[in-house]
């Protein structure tokens, strides 16, 4: 059974930083991509990041580009968050997919998704 388990949100002021964490358990990395999708109240669910299966492709969304950075070792991935804004603000969840038909930005590729961790960035 693949688990994803997320952890490392909290509440920081804008321009502090934040390493969220996804432990995965049952899952081997080397198949699957893994991303990092974000949802704020009244928004759609977002990818913020992912990391290829392979090892050889990231992706931050523009928004994020320059202060998130993703990335894995053999057990967990990883979302390092600096100069956090108040718009980042969301629910930040762990996801990971397989082969998909899908573009790697929809969340209806991805086949496993965690409980997600609350980041709130005061003003």
């Amino acid at each position: 059974q693949v688990q994803l388990v997320e952890s490392g949100g909290g509440l920081v002021p804008a321009g502090g930083s934040l390493r969220l964490t996804c432990a995965a358990s049952d899952l081997t990395f080397s198949t699957y991509t893994m991303g990092w999708f974000r949802q704020a109240p009244g928004k759609e669910r977002e990818l913020v990041a992912a990391f290829s299966w392979d090892g050889q492709t990231t992706y931050h969304v523009d928004s994020v580009r320059g202060r998130f950075t993703i990335s894995r070792d053999n057990a967990k991935v990883y979302l390092q968050m600096n100069s956090l804004k108040p718009e980042d603000t969301a629910v930040y969840v762990c996801a990971a997919r397989r082969d998909s038909n899908y573009g790697v930005t929809n969340p209806e590729g991805y086949n496993y998704w965690g409980q997600g961790t609350q980041v709130t960035v005061s003003s």
